[in-house]
């Protein structure tokens, strides 16, 4: 279901979000790199059982690192697909992101903090890894076939594959953010923080981006 005025490429990028739906959520894998975490306590401590009220079901436990790692990892690894094009490669990047993660857990204010760290160590992550390919020469261009994971391609349609392949061959700013804003279903200001620049930069280049993906699909 899409909005007024959107055009097909952005339907079909916003699309590839139900891969999450389908896919495998990996929730058994556990946090390599950590035991279990201090949990995040935002707000007032609970109440004293001598002095309150006992606690309800419906309170929620406070949030670990373990759990957002058990919930959000394999989001971050295909969203770092998007960006590296390597299975194997995303995998590496989410995984020192996490482990980052785990350096700053004390000083991050909540599980929001927690995720945006997350996003801007990905990107930034993926943005390291292609500046090694280009420097020893030996960057795979991001429409090869084999470049994604199978369990990604298998889940999309020839006219996903298709514009996910002319997203491969933007520049990566603009590849970035269509990225983070179709299959990440961000906001200007999250992609702005994300990736480091302004929310008038990350409508420009979105723009232009959809609008070079319309270009090389209708050529293809």
């Amino acid at each position: 279901m899409g909005h007024p005025g959107e055009s097909a490429v952005e339907r079909t990028l916003g699309s590839l979000r139900a891969i999450d739906a389908v896919a495998p959520s990996d929730a058994s894998v556990p946090h390599p790199s950590a035991p279990p975490a201090a949990p995040y306590r935002p707000g007032p401590p609970a109440p004293h059982p001598a002095s309150g009220p006992v606690a309800t079901q419906n309170e929620q436990a406070p949030r670990t690192l373990e759990d957002l790692y058990r919930e959000h990892r394999m989001r971050f690894v295909r969203l770092a697909v998007l960006l590296v094009d390597d299975p194997a490669t995303a995998e590496d990047v989410v995984q020192e992101a996490f482990t980052g993660l785990h350096r700053h857990w004390s000083r991050l204010r909540d599980e929001h903090a927690a995720l945006g760290y997350l996003r801007t160590a990905v990107v930034n992550g993926s943005r390291s890894v292609l500046r090694r390919r280009r420097t020893a020469r030996e960057y795979t261009p991001p429409h090869t076939a084999d470049a994604r994971s199978a369990e990604s391609l298998a889940m999309l349609s020839t006219e996903h594959q298709a514009v996910v392949s002319a997203l491969g061959k933007l520049p990566r700013r603009q590849r970035e953010v269509l990225v983070l804003r179709y299959y990440g279903g961000l906001s200007e200001a999250e992609i702005a923080e994300a990736t480091g620049i302004s929310k008038g930069t990350v409508k420009s280049t979105a723009s232009r981006g959809l609008e070079a993906i319309g270009k090389l699909v209708g050529d293809g």
